[in-house]
């Protein structure tokens, strides 16, 4: 890795698309540190000096860099586009225009990113039309009074809906940052992002564990996340190979086929999306706090769902990836739609007929395979936020969530790297 990394800067090209990327990820990097116009600016400093993660900045301020604490411009991040782009993914397999779209090739993708990007600006404009209105009642920040977190001090119609499109335009930025760097830069640009926000926090996690358990806490720390990391690192690299075997046939005067290849079945086939998706359920019930005139209700979720470290939500979070990681990967992974390519192009399973033995086969073995990545990823989730309850630490609930993202997009950012270094058959990469 590390002579890839050498090797980058000496190829023109790909030293530019990295240069680029940096430039698009610090262009981000600065909006997420801009406040809002009509913000009061003093009240920000002093909440952020004084918030610690909880409440329903916990949720959103992974994904956003602590935009939605800064009460900055791009405060929502890049969290509307994930929700979209997972819920278009989810209902392509439902809705049979969607389905349509997708067997459409390049066309199809196009109309599916345009979905994409209409339904992202219509969850902006909810997401940010109650982060406004939570600004100004000081629920949004816990341990505070709502005189304490008002940061909204001439409350008007004009005003409220000019934050709202600005938070809305913001997040329409941050997709096309995202779509930039995917474009022009080097790797995916919405996971490069949500890369930079969660590496952003780490420093500030280490504050917090030192404050509380001083530099023998940070060993232990360390110690647990270089055991994840190669978990991680090990999880992400398996796969399942499953042979292939093409039929020779003829065509004119020339014979095709007999070849064989394999289909690649990672063990952790879903990635982080199912993590995602969970928080972004739990989210809910959060919000409908804010509206519900509940007391009991919102007093059930401040003590059960405002809190990561507690045992209610940490199991709800871990039975939601779970069901999620199986979900997602059915979704996107369909055995009779895969097997129905393997018979189109003449190809079948050593050992399986085409048609249902082969779905059949391609569904036990995807089931085998998801049961423990989706374990895996409920334990490492969850295993940093129960060492911190068992030292009532309570600043950093989403450290697990932090390494697999971090992991993960480093990993399939090295891959381009090295395939683009191939691509331009680099004589001292090859050596």
């Amino acid at each position: 890795m590390l002579s890839s990394l050498r090797n980058m800067f000496r190829v023109a090209d790909l030293r530019n698309k990295v240069l680029f990327t940096l430039l698009i990820l610090a262009i981000y990097q600065l909006g997420a540190n801009v406040p809002i116009p009509g913000i009061d600016f003093k009240k920000i400093i002093t909440i952020t000096n004084a918030q610690k993660s909880g409440g329903v900045v916990g949720y959103l301020g992974l994904f956003s860099g602590q935009g939605i604490s800064k009460a900055a411009i791009l405060g929502l991040g890049i969290m509307p586009y994930i929700t979209a782009s997972i819920i278009i993914q989810l209902l392509t397999g439902v809705i049979p225009k969607f389905m349509q779209w997708r067997d459409q090739g390049a066309v199809g993708q196009r109309k599916l990113t345009q979905t994409t990007r209409y339904l992202t600006v219509g969850l902006a404009l909810m997401q940010s039309s109650g982060i406004v209105f939570l600004y100004h009642s000081g629920r949004l920040f816990s341990g505070l009074s709502s005189s304490q977190s008002d940061l909204i001090p001439n409350f008007s119609p004009g005003r409220v809906l000019f934050m709202i499109l600005v938070l809305t335009a913001g997040t329409a930025f941050v997709m096309w940052l995202g779509e930039l760097i995917t474009q022009r830069g080097i790797g995916n640009g919405m996971s490069l992002i949500i890369f930079a926000n969660v590496i952003s926090a780490i420093p500030i996690y280490g504050q917090f564990i030192k404050a509380d358990r001083g530099w023998s806490g940070i060993a232990i720390v360390l110690i647990v996340c270089t055991g994840l990391l190669a978990a991680i690192v090990f999880m992400e690299q398996g796969q399942r190979r499953i042979p292939v075997t093409f039929a020779k046939r003829v065509q004119g005067r020339r014979m095709y086929g007999g070849q064989s290849t394999y289909i690649p079945l990672k063990v952790n086939q879903a990635g982080v999306i199912p993590i995602i998706f969970a928080s972004s359920l739990l989210y809910i019930p959060v919000l409908l706090s804010n509206v519900i005139p509940w007391v009991t209700y919102r007093n059930w979720v401040k003590n059960n769902l405002l809190n990561p470290i507690d045992g209610v939500y940490l199991i709800t979070y871990g039975v939601l990836i779970v069901l999620f990681t199986f979900f997602y990967v059915h979704v996107t992974f369909d055995p009779y739609q895969q097997s129905d390519q393997i018979r189109k192009q003449g190809g079948y399973i050593p050992g399986y007929r085409p048609g249902p033995p082969t779905e059949r086969y391609l569904s036990k073995i995807l089931n085998r395979l998801t049961l423990p990545g989706s374990l895996f990823l409920a334990v490492v989730a969850l295993i940093p936020s129960v060492l911190l309850r068992s030292w009532h630490v309570s600043n950093i609930p989403f450290f697990g969530v932090t390494l697999l993202i971090a992991v993960g997009v480093a990993l399939e950012t090295m891959k381009q790297i090295d395939s683009q270094l191939m691509m331009r058959n680099y004589q001292g990469f090859l050596q």
